[in-house]
């Protein structure tokens, strides 16, 4: 397991300070504020440790407030209902004495039933690809806190770099990631990396079709909620291909739709999230 991986792993691991309470911590890093998935991954962790039977089938979930990466972050799990295939989890994420994430999760106990899915697109193989850090090489300088961070998610992008050649694209990404090392085999800690992995680039292919940047003033986005179905089980250690489209922008809102599917074309994971794309001034 690379150093990077291993701290994702050690900051999933929360502390339990009571009953049904937990305690997470953010990285050492400089932020503004603490990444989404970060605390989607914890709050689902927090969730799941309560839970004695089944794994994680969905959740919901709702950023309220920025997240402050200075302190801990307090996860407060409400044990909705417990049955004896499905179990329903409720966790607030809370900072400063204020709630700033809130998590529905439901958790299923396998059973067979009947089944389709959709058929993978046809890809390049990630091992055609050059890595995330050979395409933004050109951009070091710029990019310097980013090349001095360590990066637990590998990914391989198929097509131009969403956040780099400007607006005009179709809101369409694809790239394939996996964690930068092997993992245990645990159900639950998969589930949480793909949920921290699953929200570094939705955002993006919401932006795509616009020549909007993130360092922009005019410009503000943040997430707004974040859907999961995991439908199959799976690991996020080997190469996953997330298939990206955001179907709609309006009303300073934008929606994106992502899957994930295992390299035999199996559809493991679907999700969507809308995110705030609020803009000062529009551009002419």
């Amino acid at each position: 397991m690379g150093d990077a991986l291993d701290q994702l792993v050690n900051l999933l691991d929360l502390e339990a300070i009571e009953v049904n309470i937990f305690r997470g911590v953010s990285p050492d890093e400089d932020r503004q504020r603490v990444f989404g998935g970060q605390v989607a991954a914890q709050a689902l962790m927090a969730a799941g440790r309560t839970v004695d039977a089944g794994a994680p089938h969905s959740l919901h979930s709702y950023f309220l407030r920025p997240g402050d990466p200075s302190v801990p972050i307090l996860y407060e799990v409400d044990r909705i209902r417990d049955g004896r295939s499905f179990t329903t989890r409720r966790v607030v994420a809370i900072q400063h004495g204020r709630a700033i994430f809130n998590l529905s999760a439901s958790f299923h106990v396998d059973e067979p039933g009947l089944e389709h899915q959709v058929a993978m697109p046809d890809v390049p193989a990630p091992e055609s690809l050059p890595s995330l850090a050979e395409r933004l090489a050109p951009y070091r300088d710029v990019l310097a806190d980013w090349f001095q961070r360590p990066h637990p998610i590998e990914q391989r992008h198929i097509g131009d770099l969403p956040f780099v050649h400007g607006g005009g694209k179709e809101p369409l990404q694809r790239l394939w990631i996996r964690a930068d090392g092997e993992l245990p085999d645990d159900r639950l800690l998969h589930a949480c990396i793909a949920a921290y992995a699953s929200d570094m680039s939705l955002f993006d292919t919401m932006l795509a079709p616009h020549d909007v940047r993130w360092d922009d003033p005019d410009f503000m986005g943040a997430s707004l909620d974040h859907c999961m179905w995991f439908h199959r089980a799976f690991r996020v250690d080997e190469w996953l291909l997330y298939d990206m489209d955001s179907p709609n922008a309006a009303g300073a809102r934008g929606l994106a739709r992502g899957f994930l599917f295992t390299r035999d074309g199996t559809l493991v994971v679907s999700m969507a999230q809308e995110g705030l794309m609020r803009m000062k001034r529009l551009p002419s």
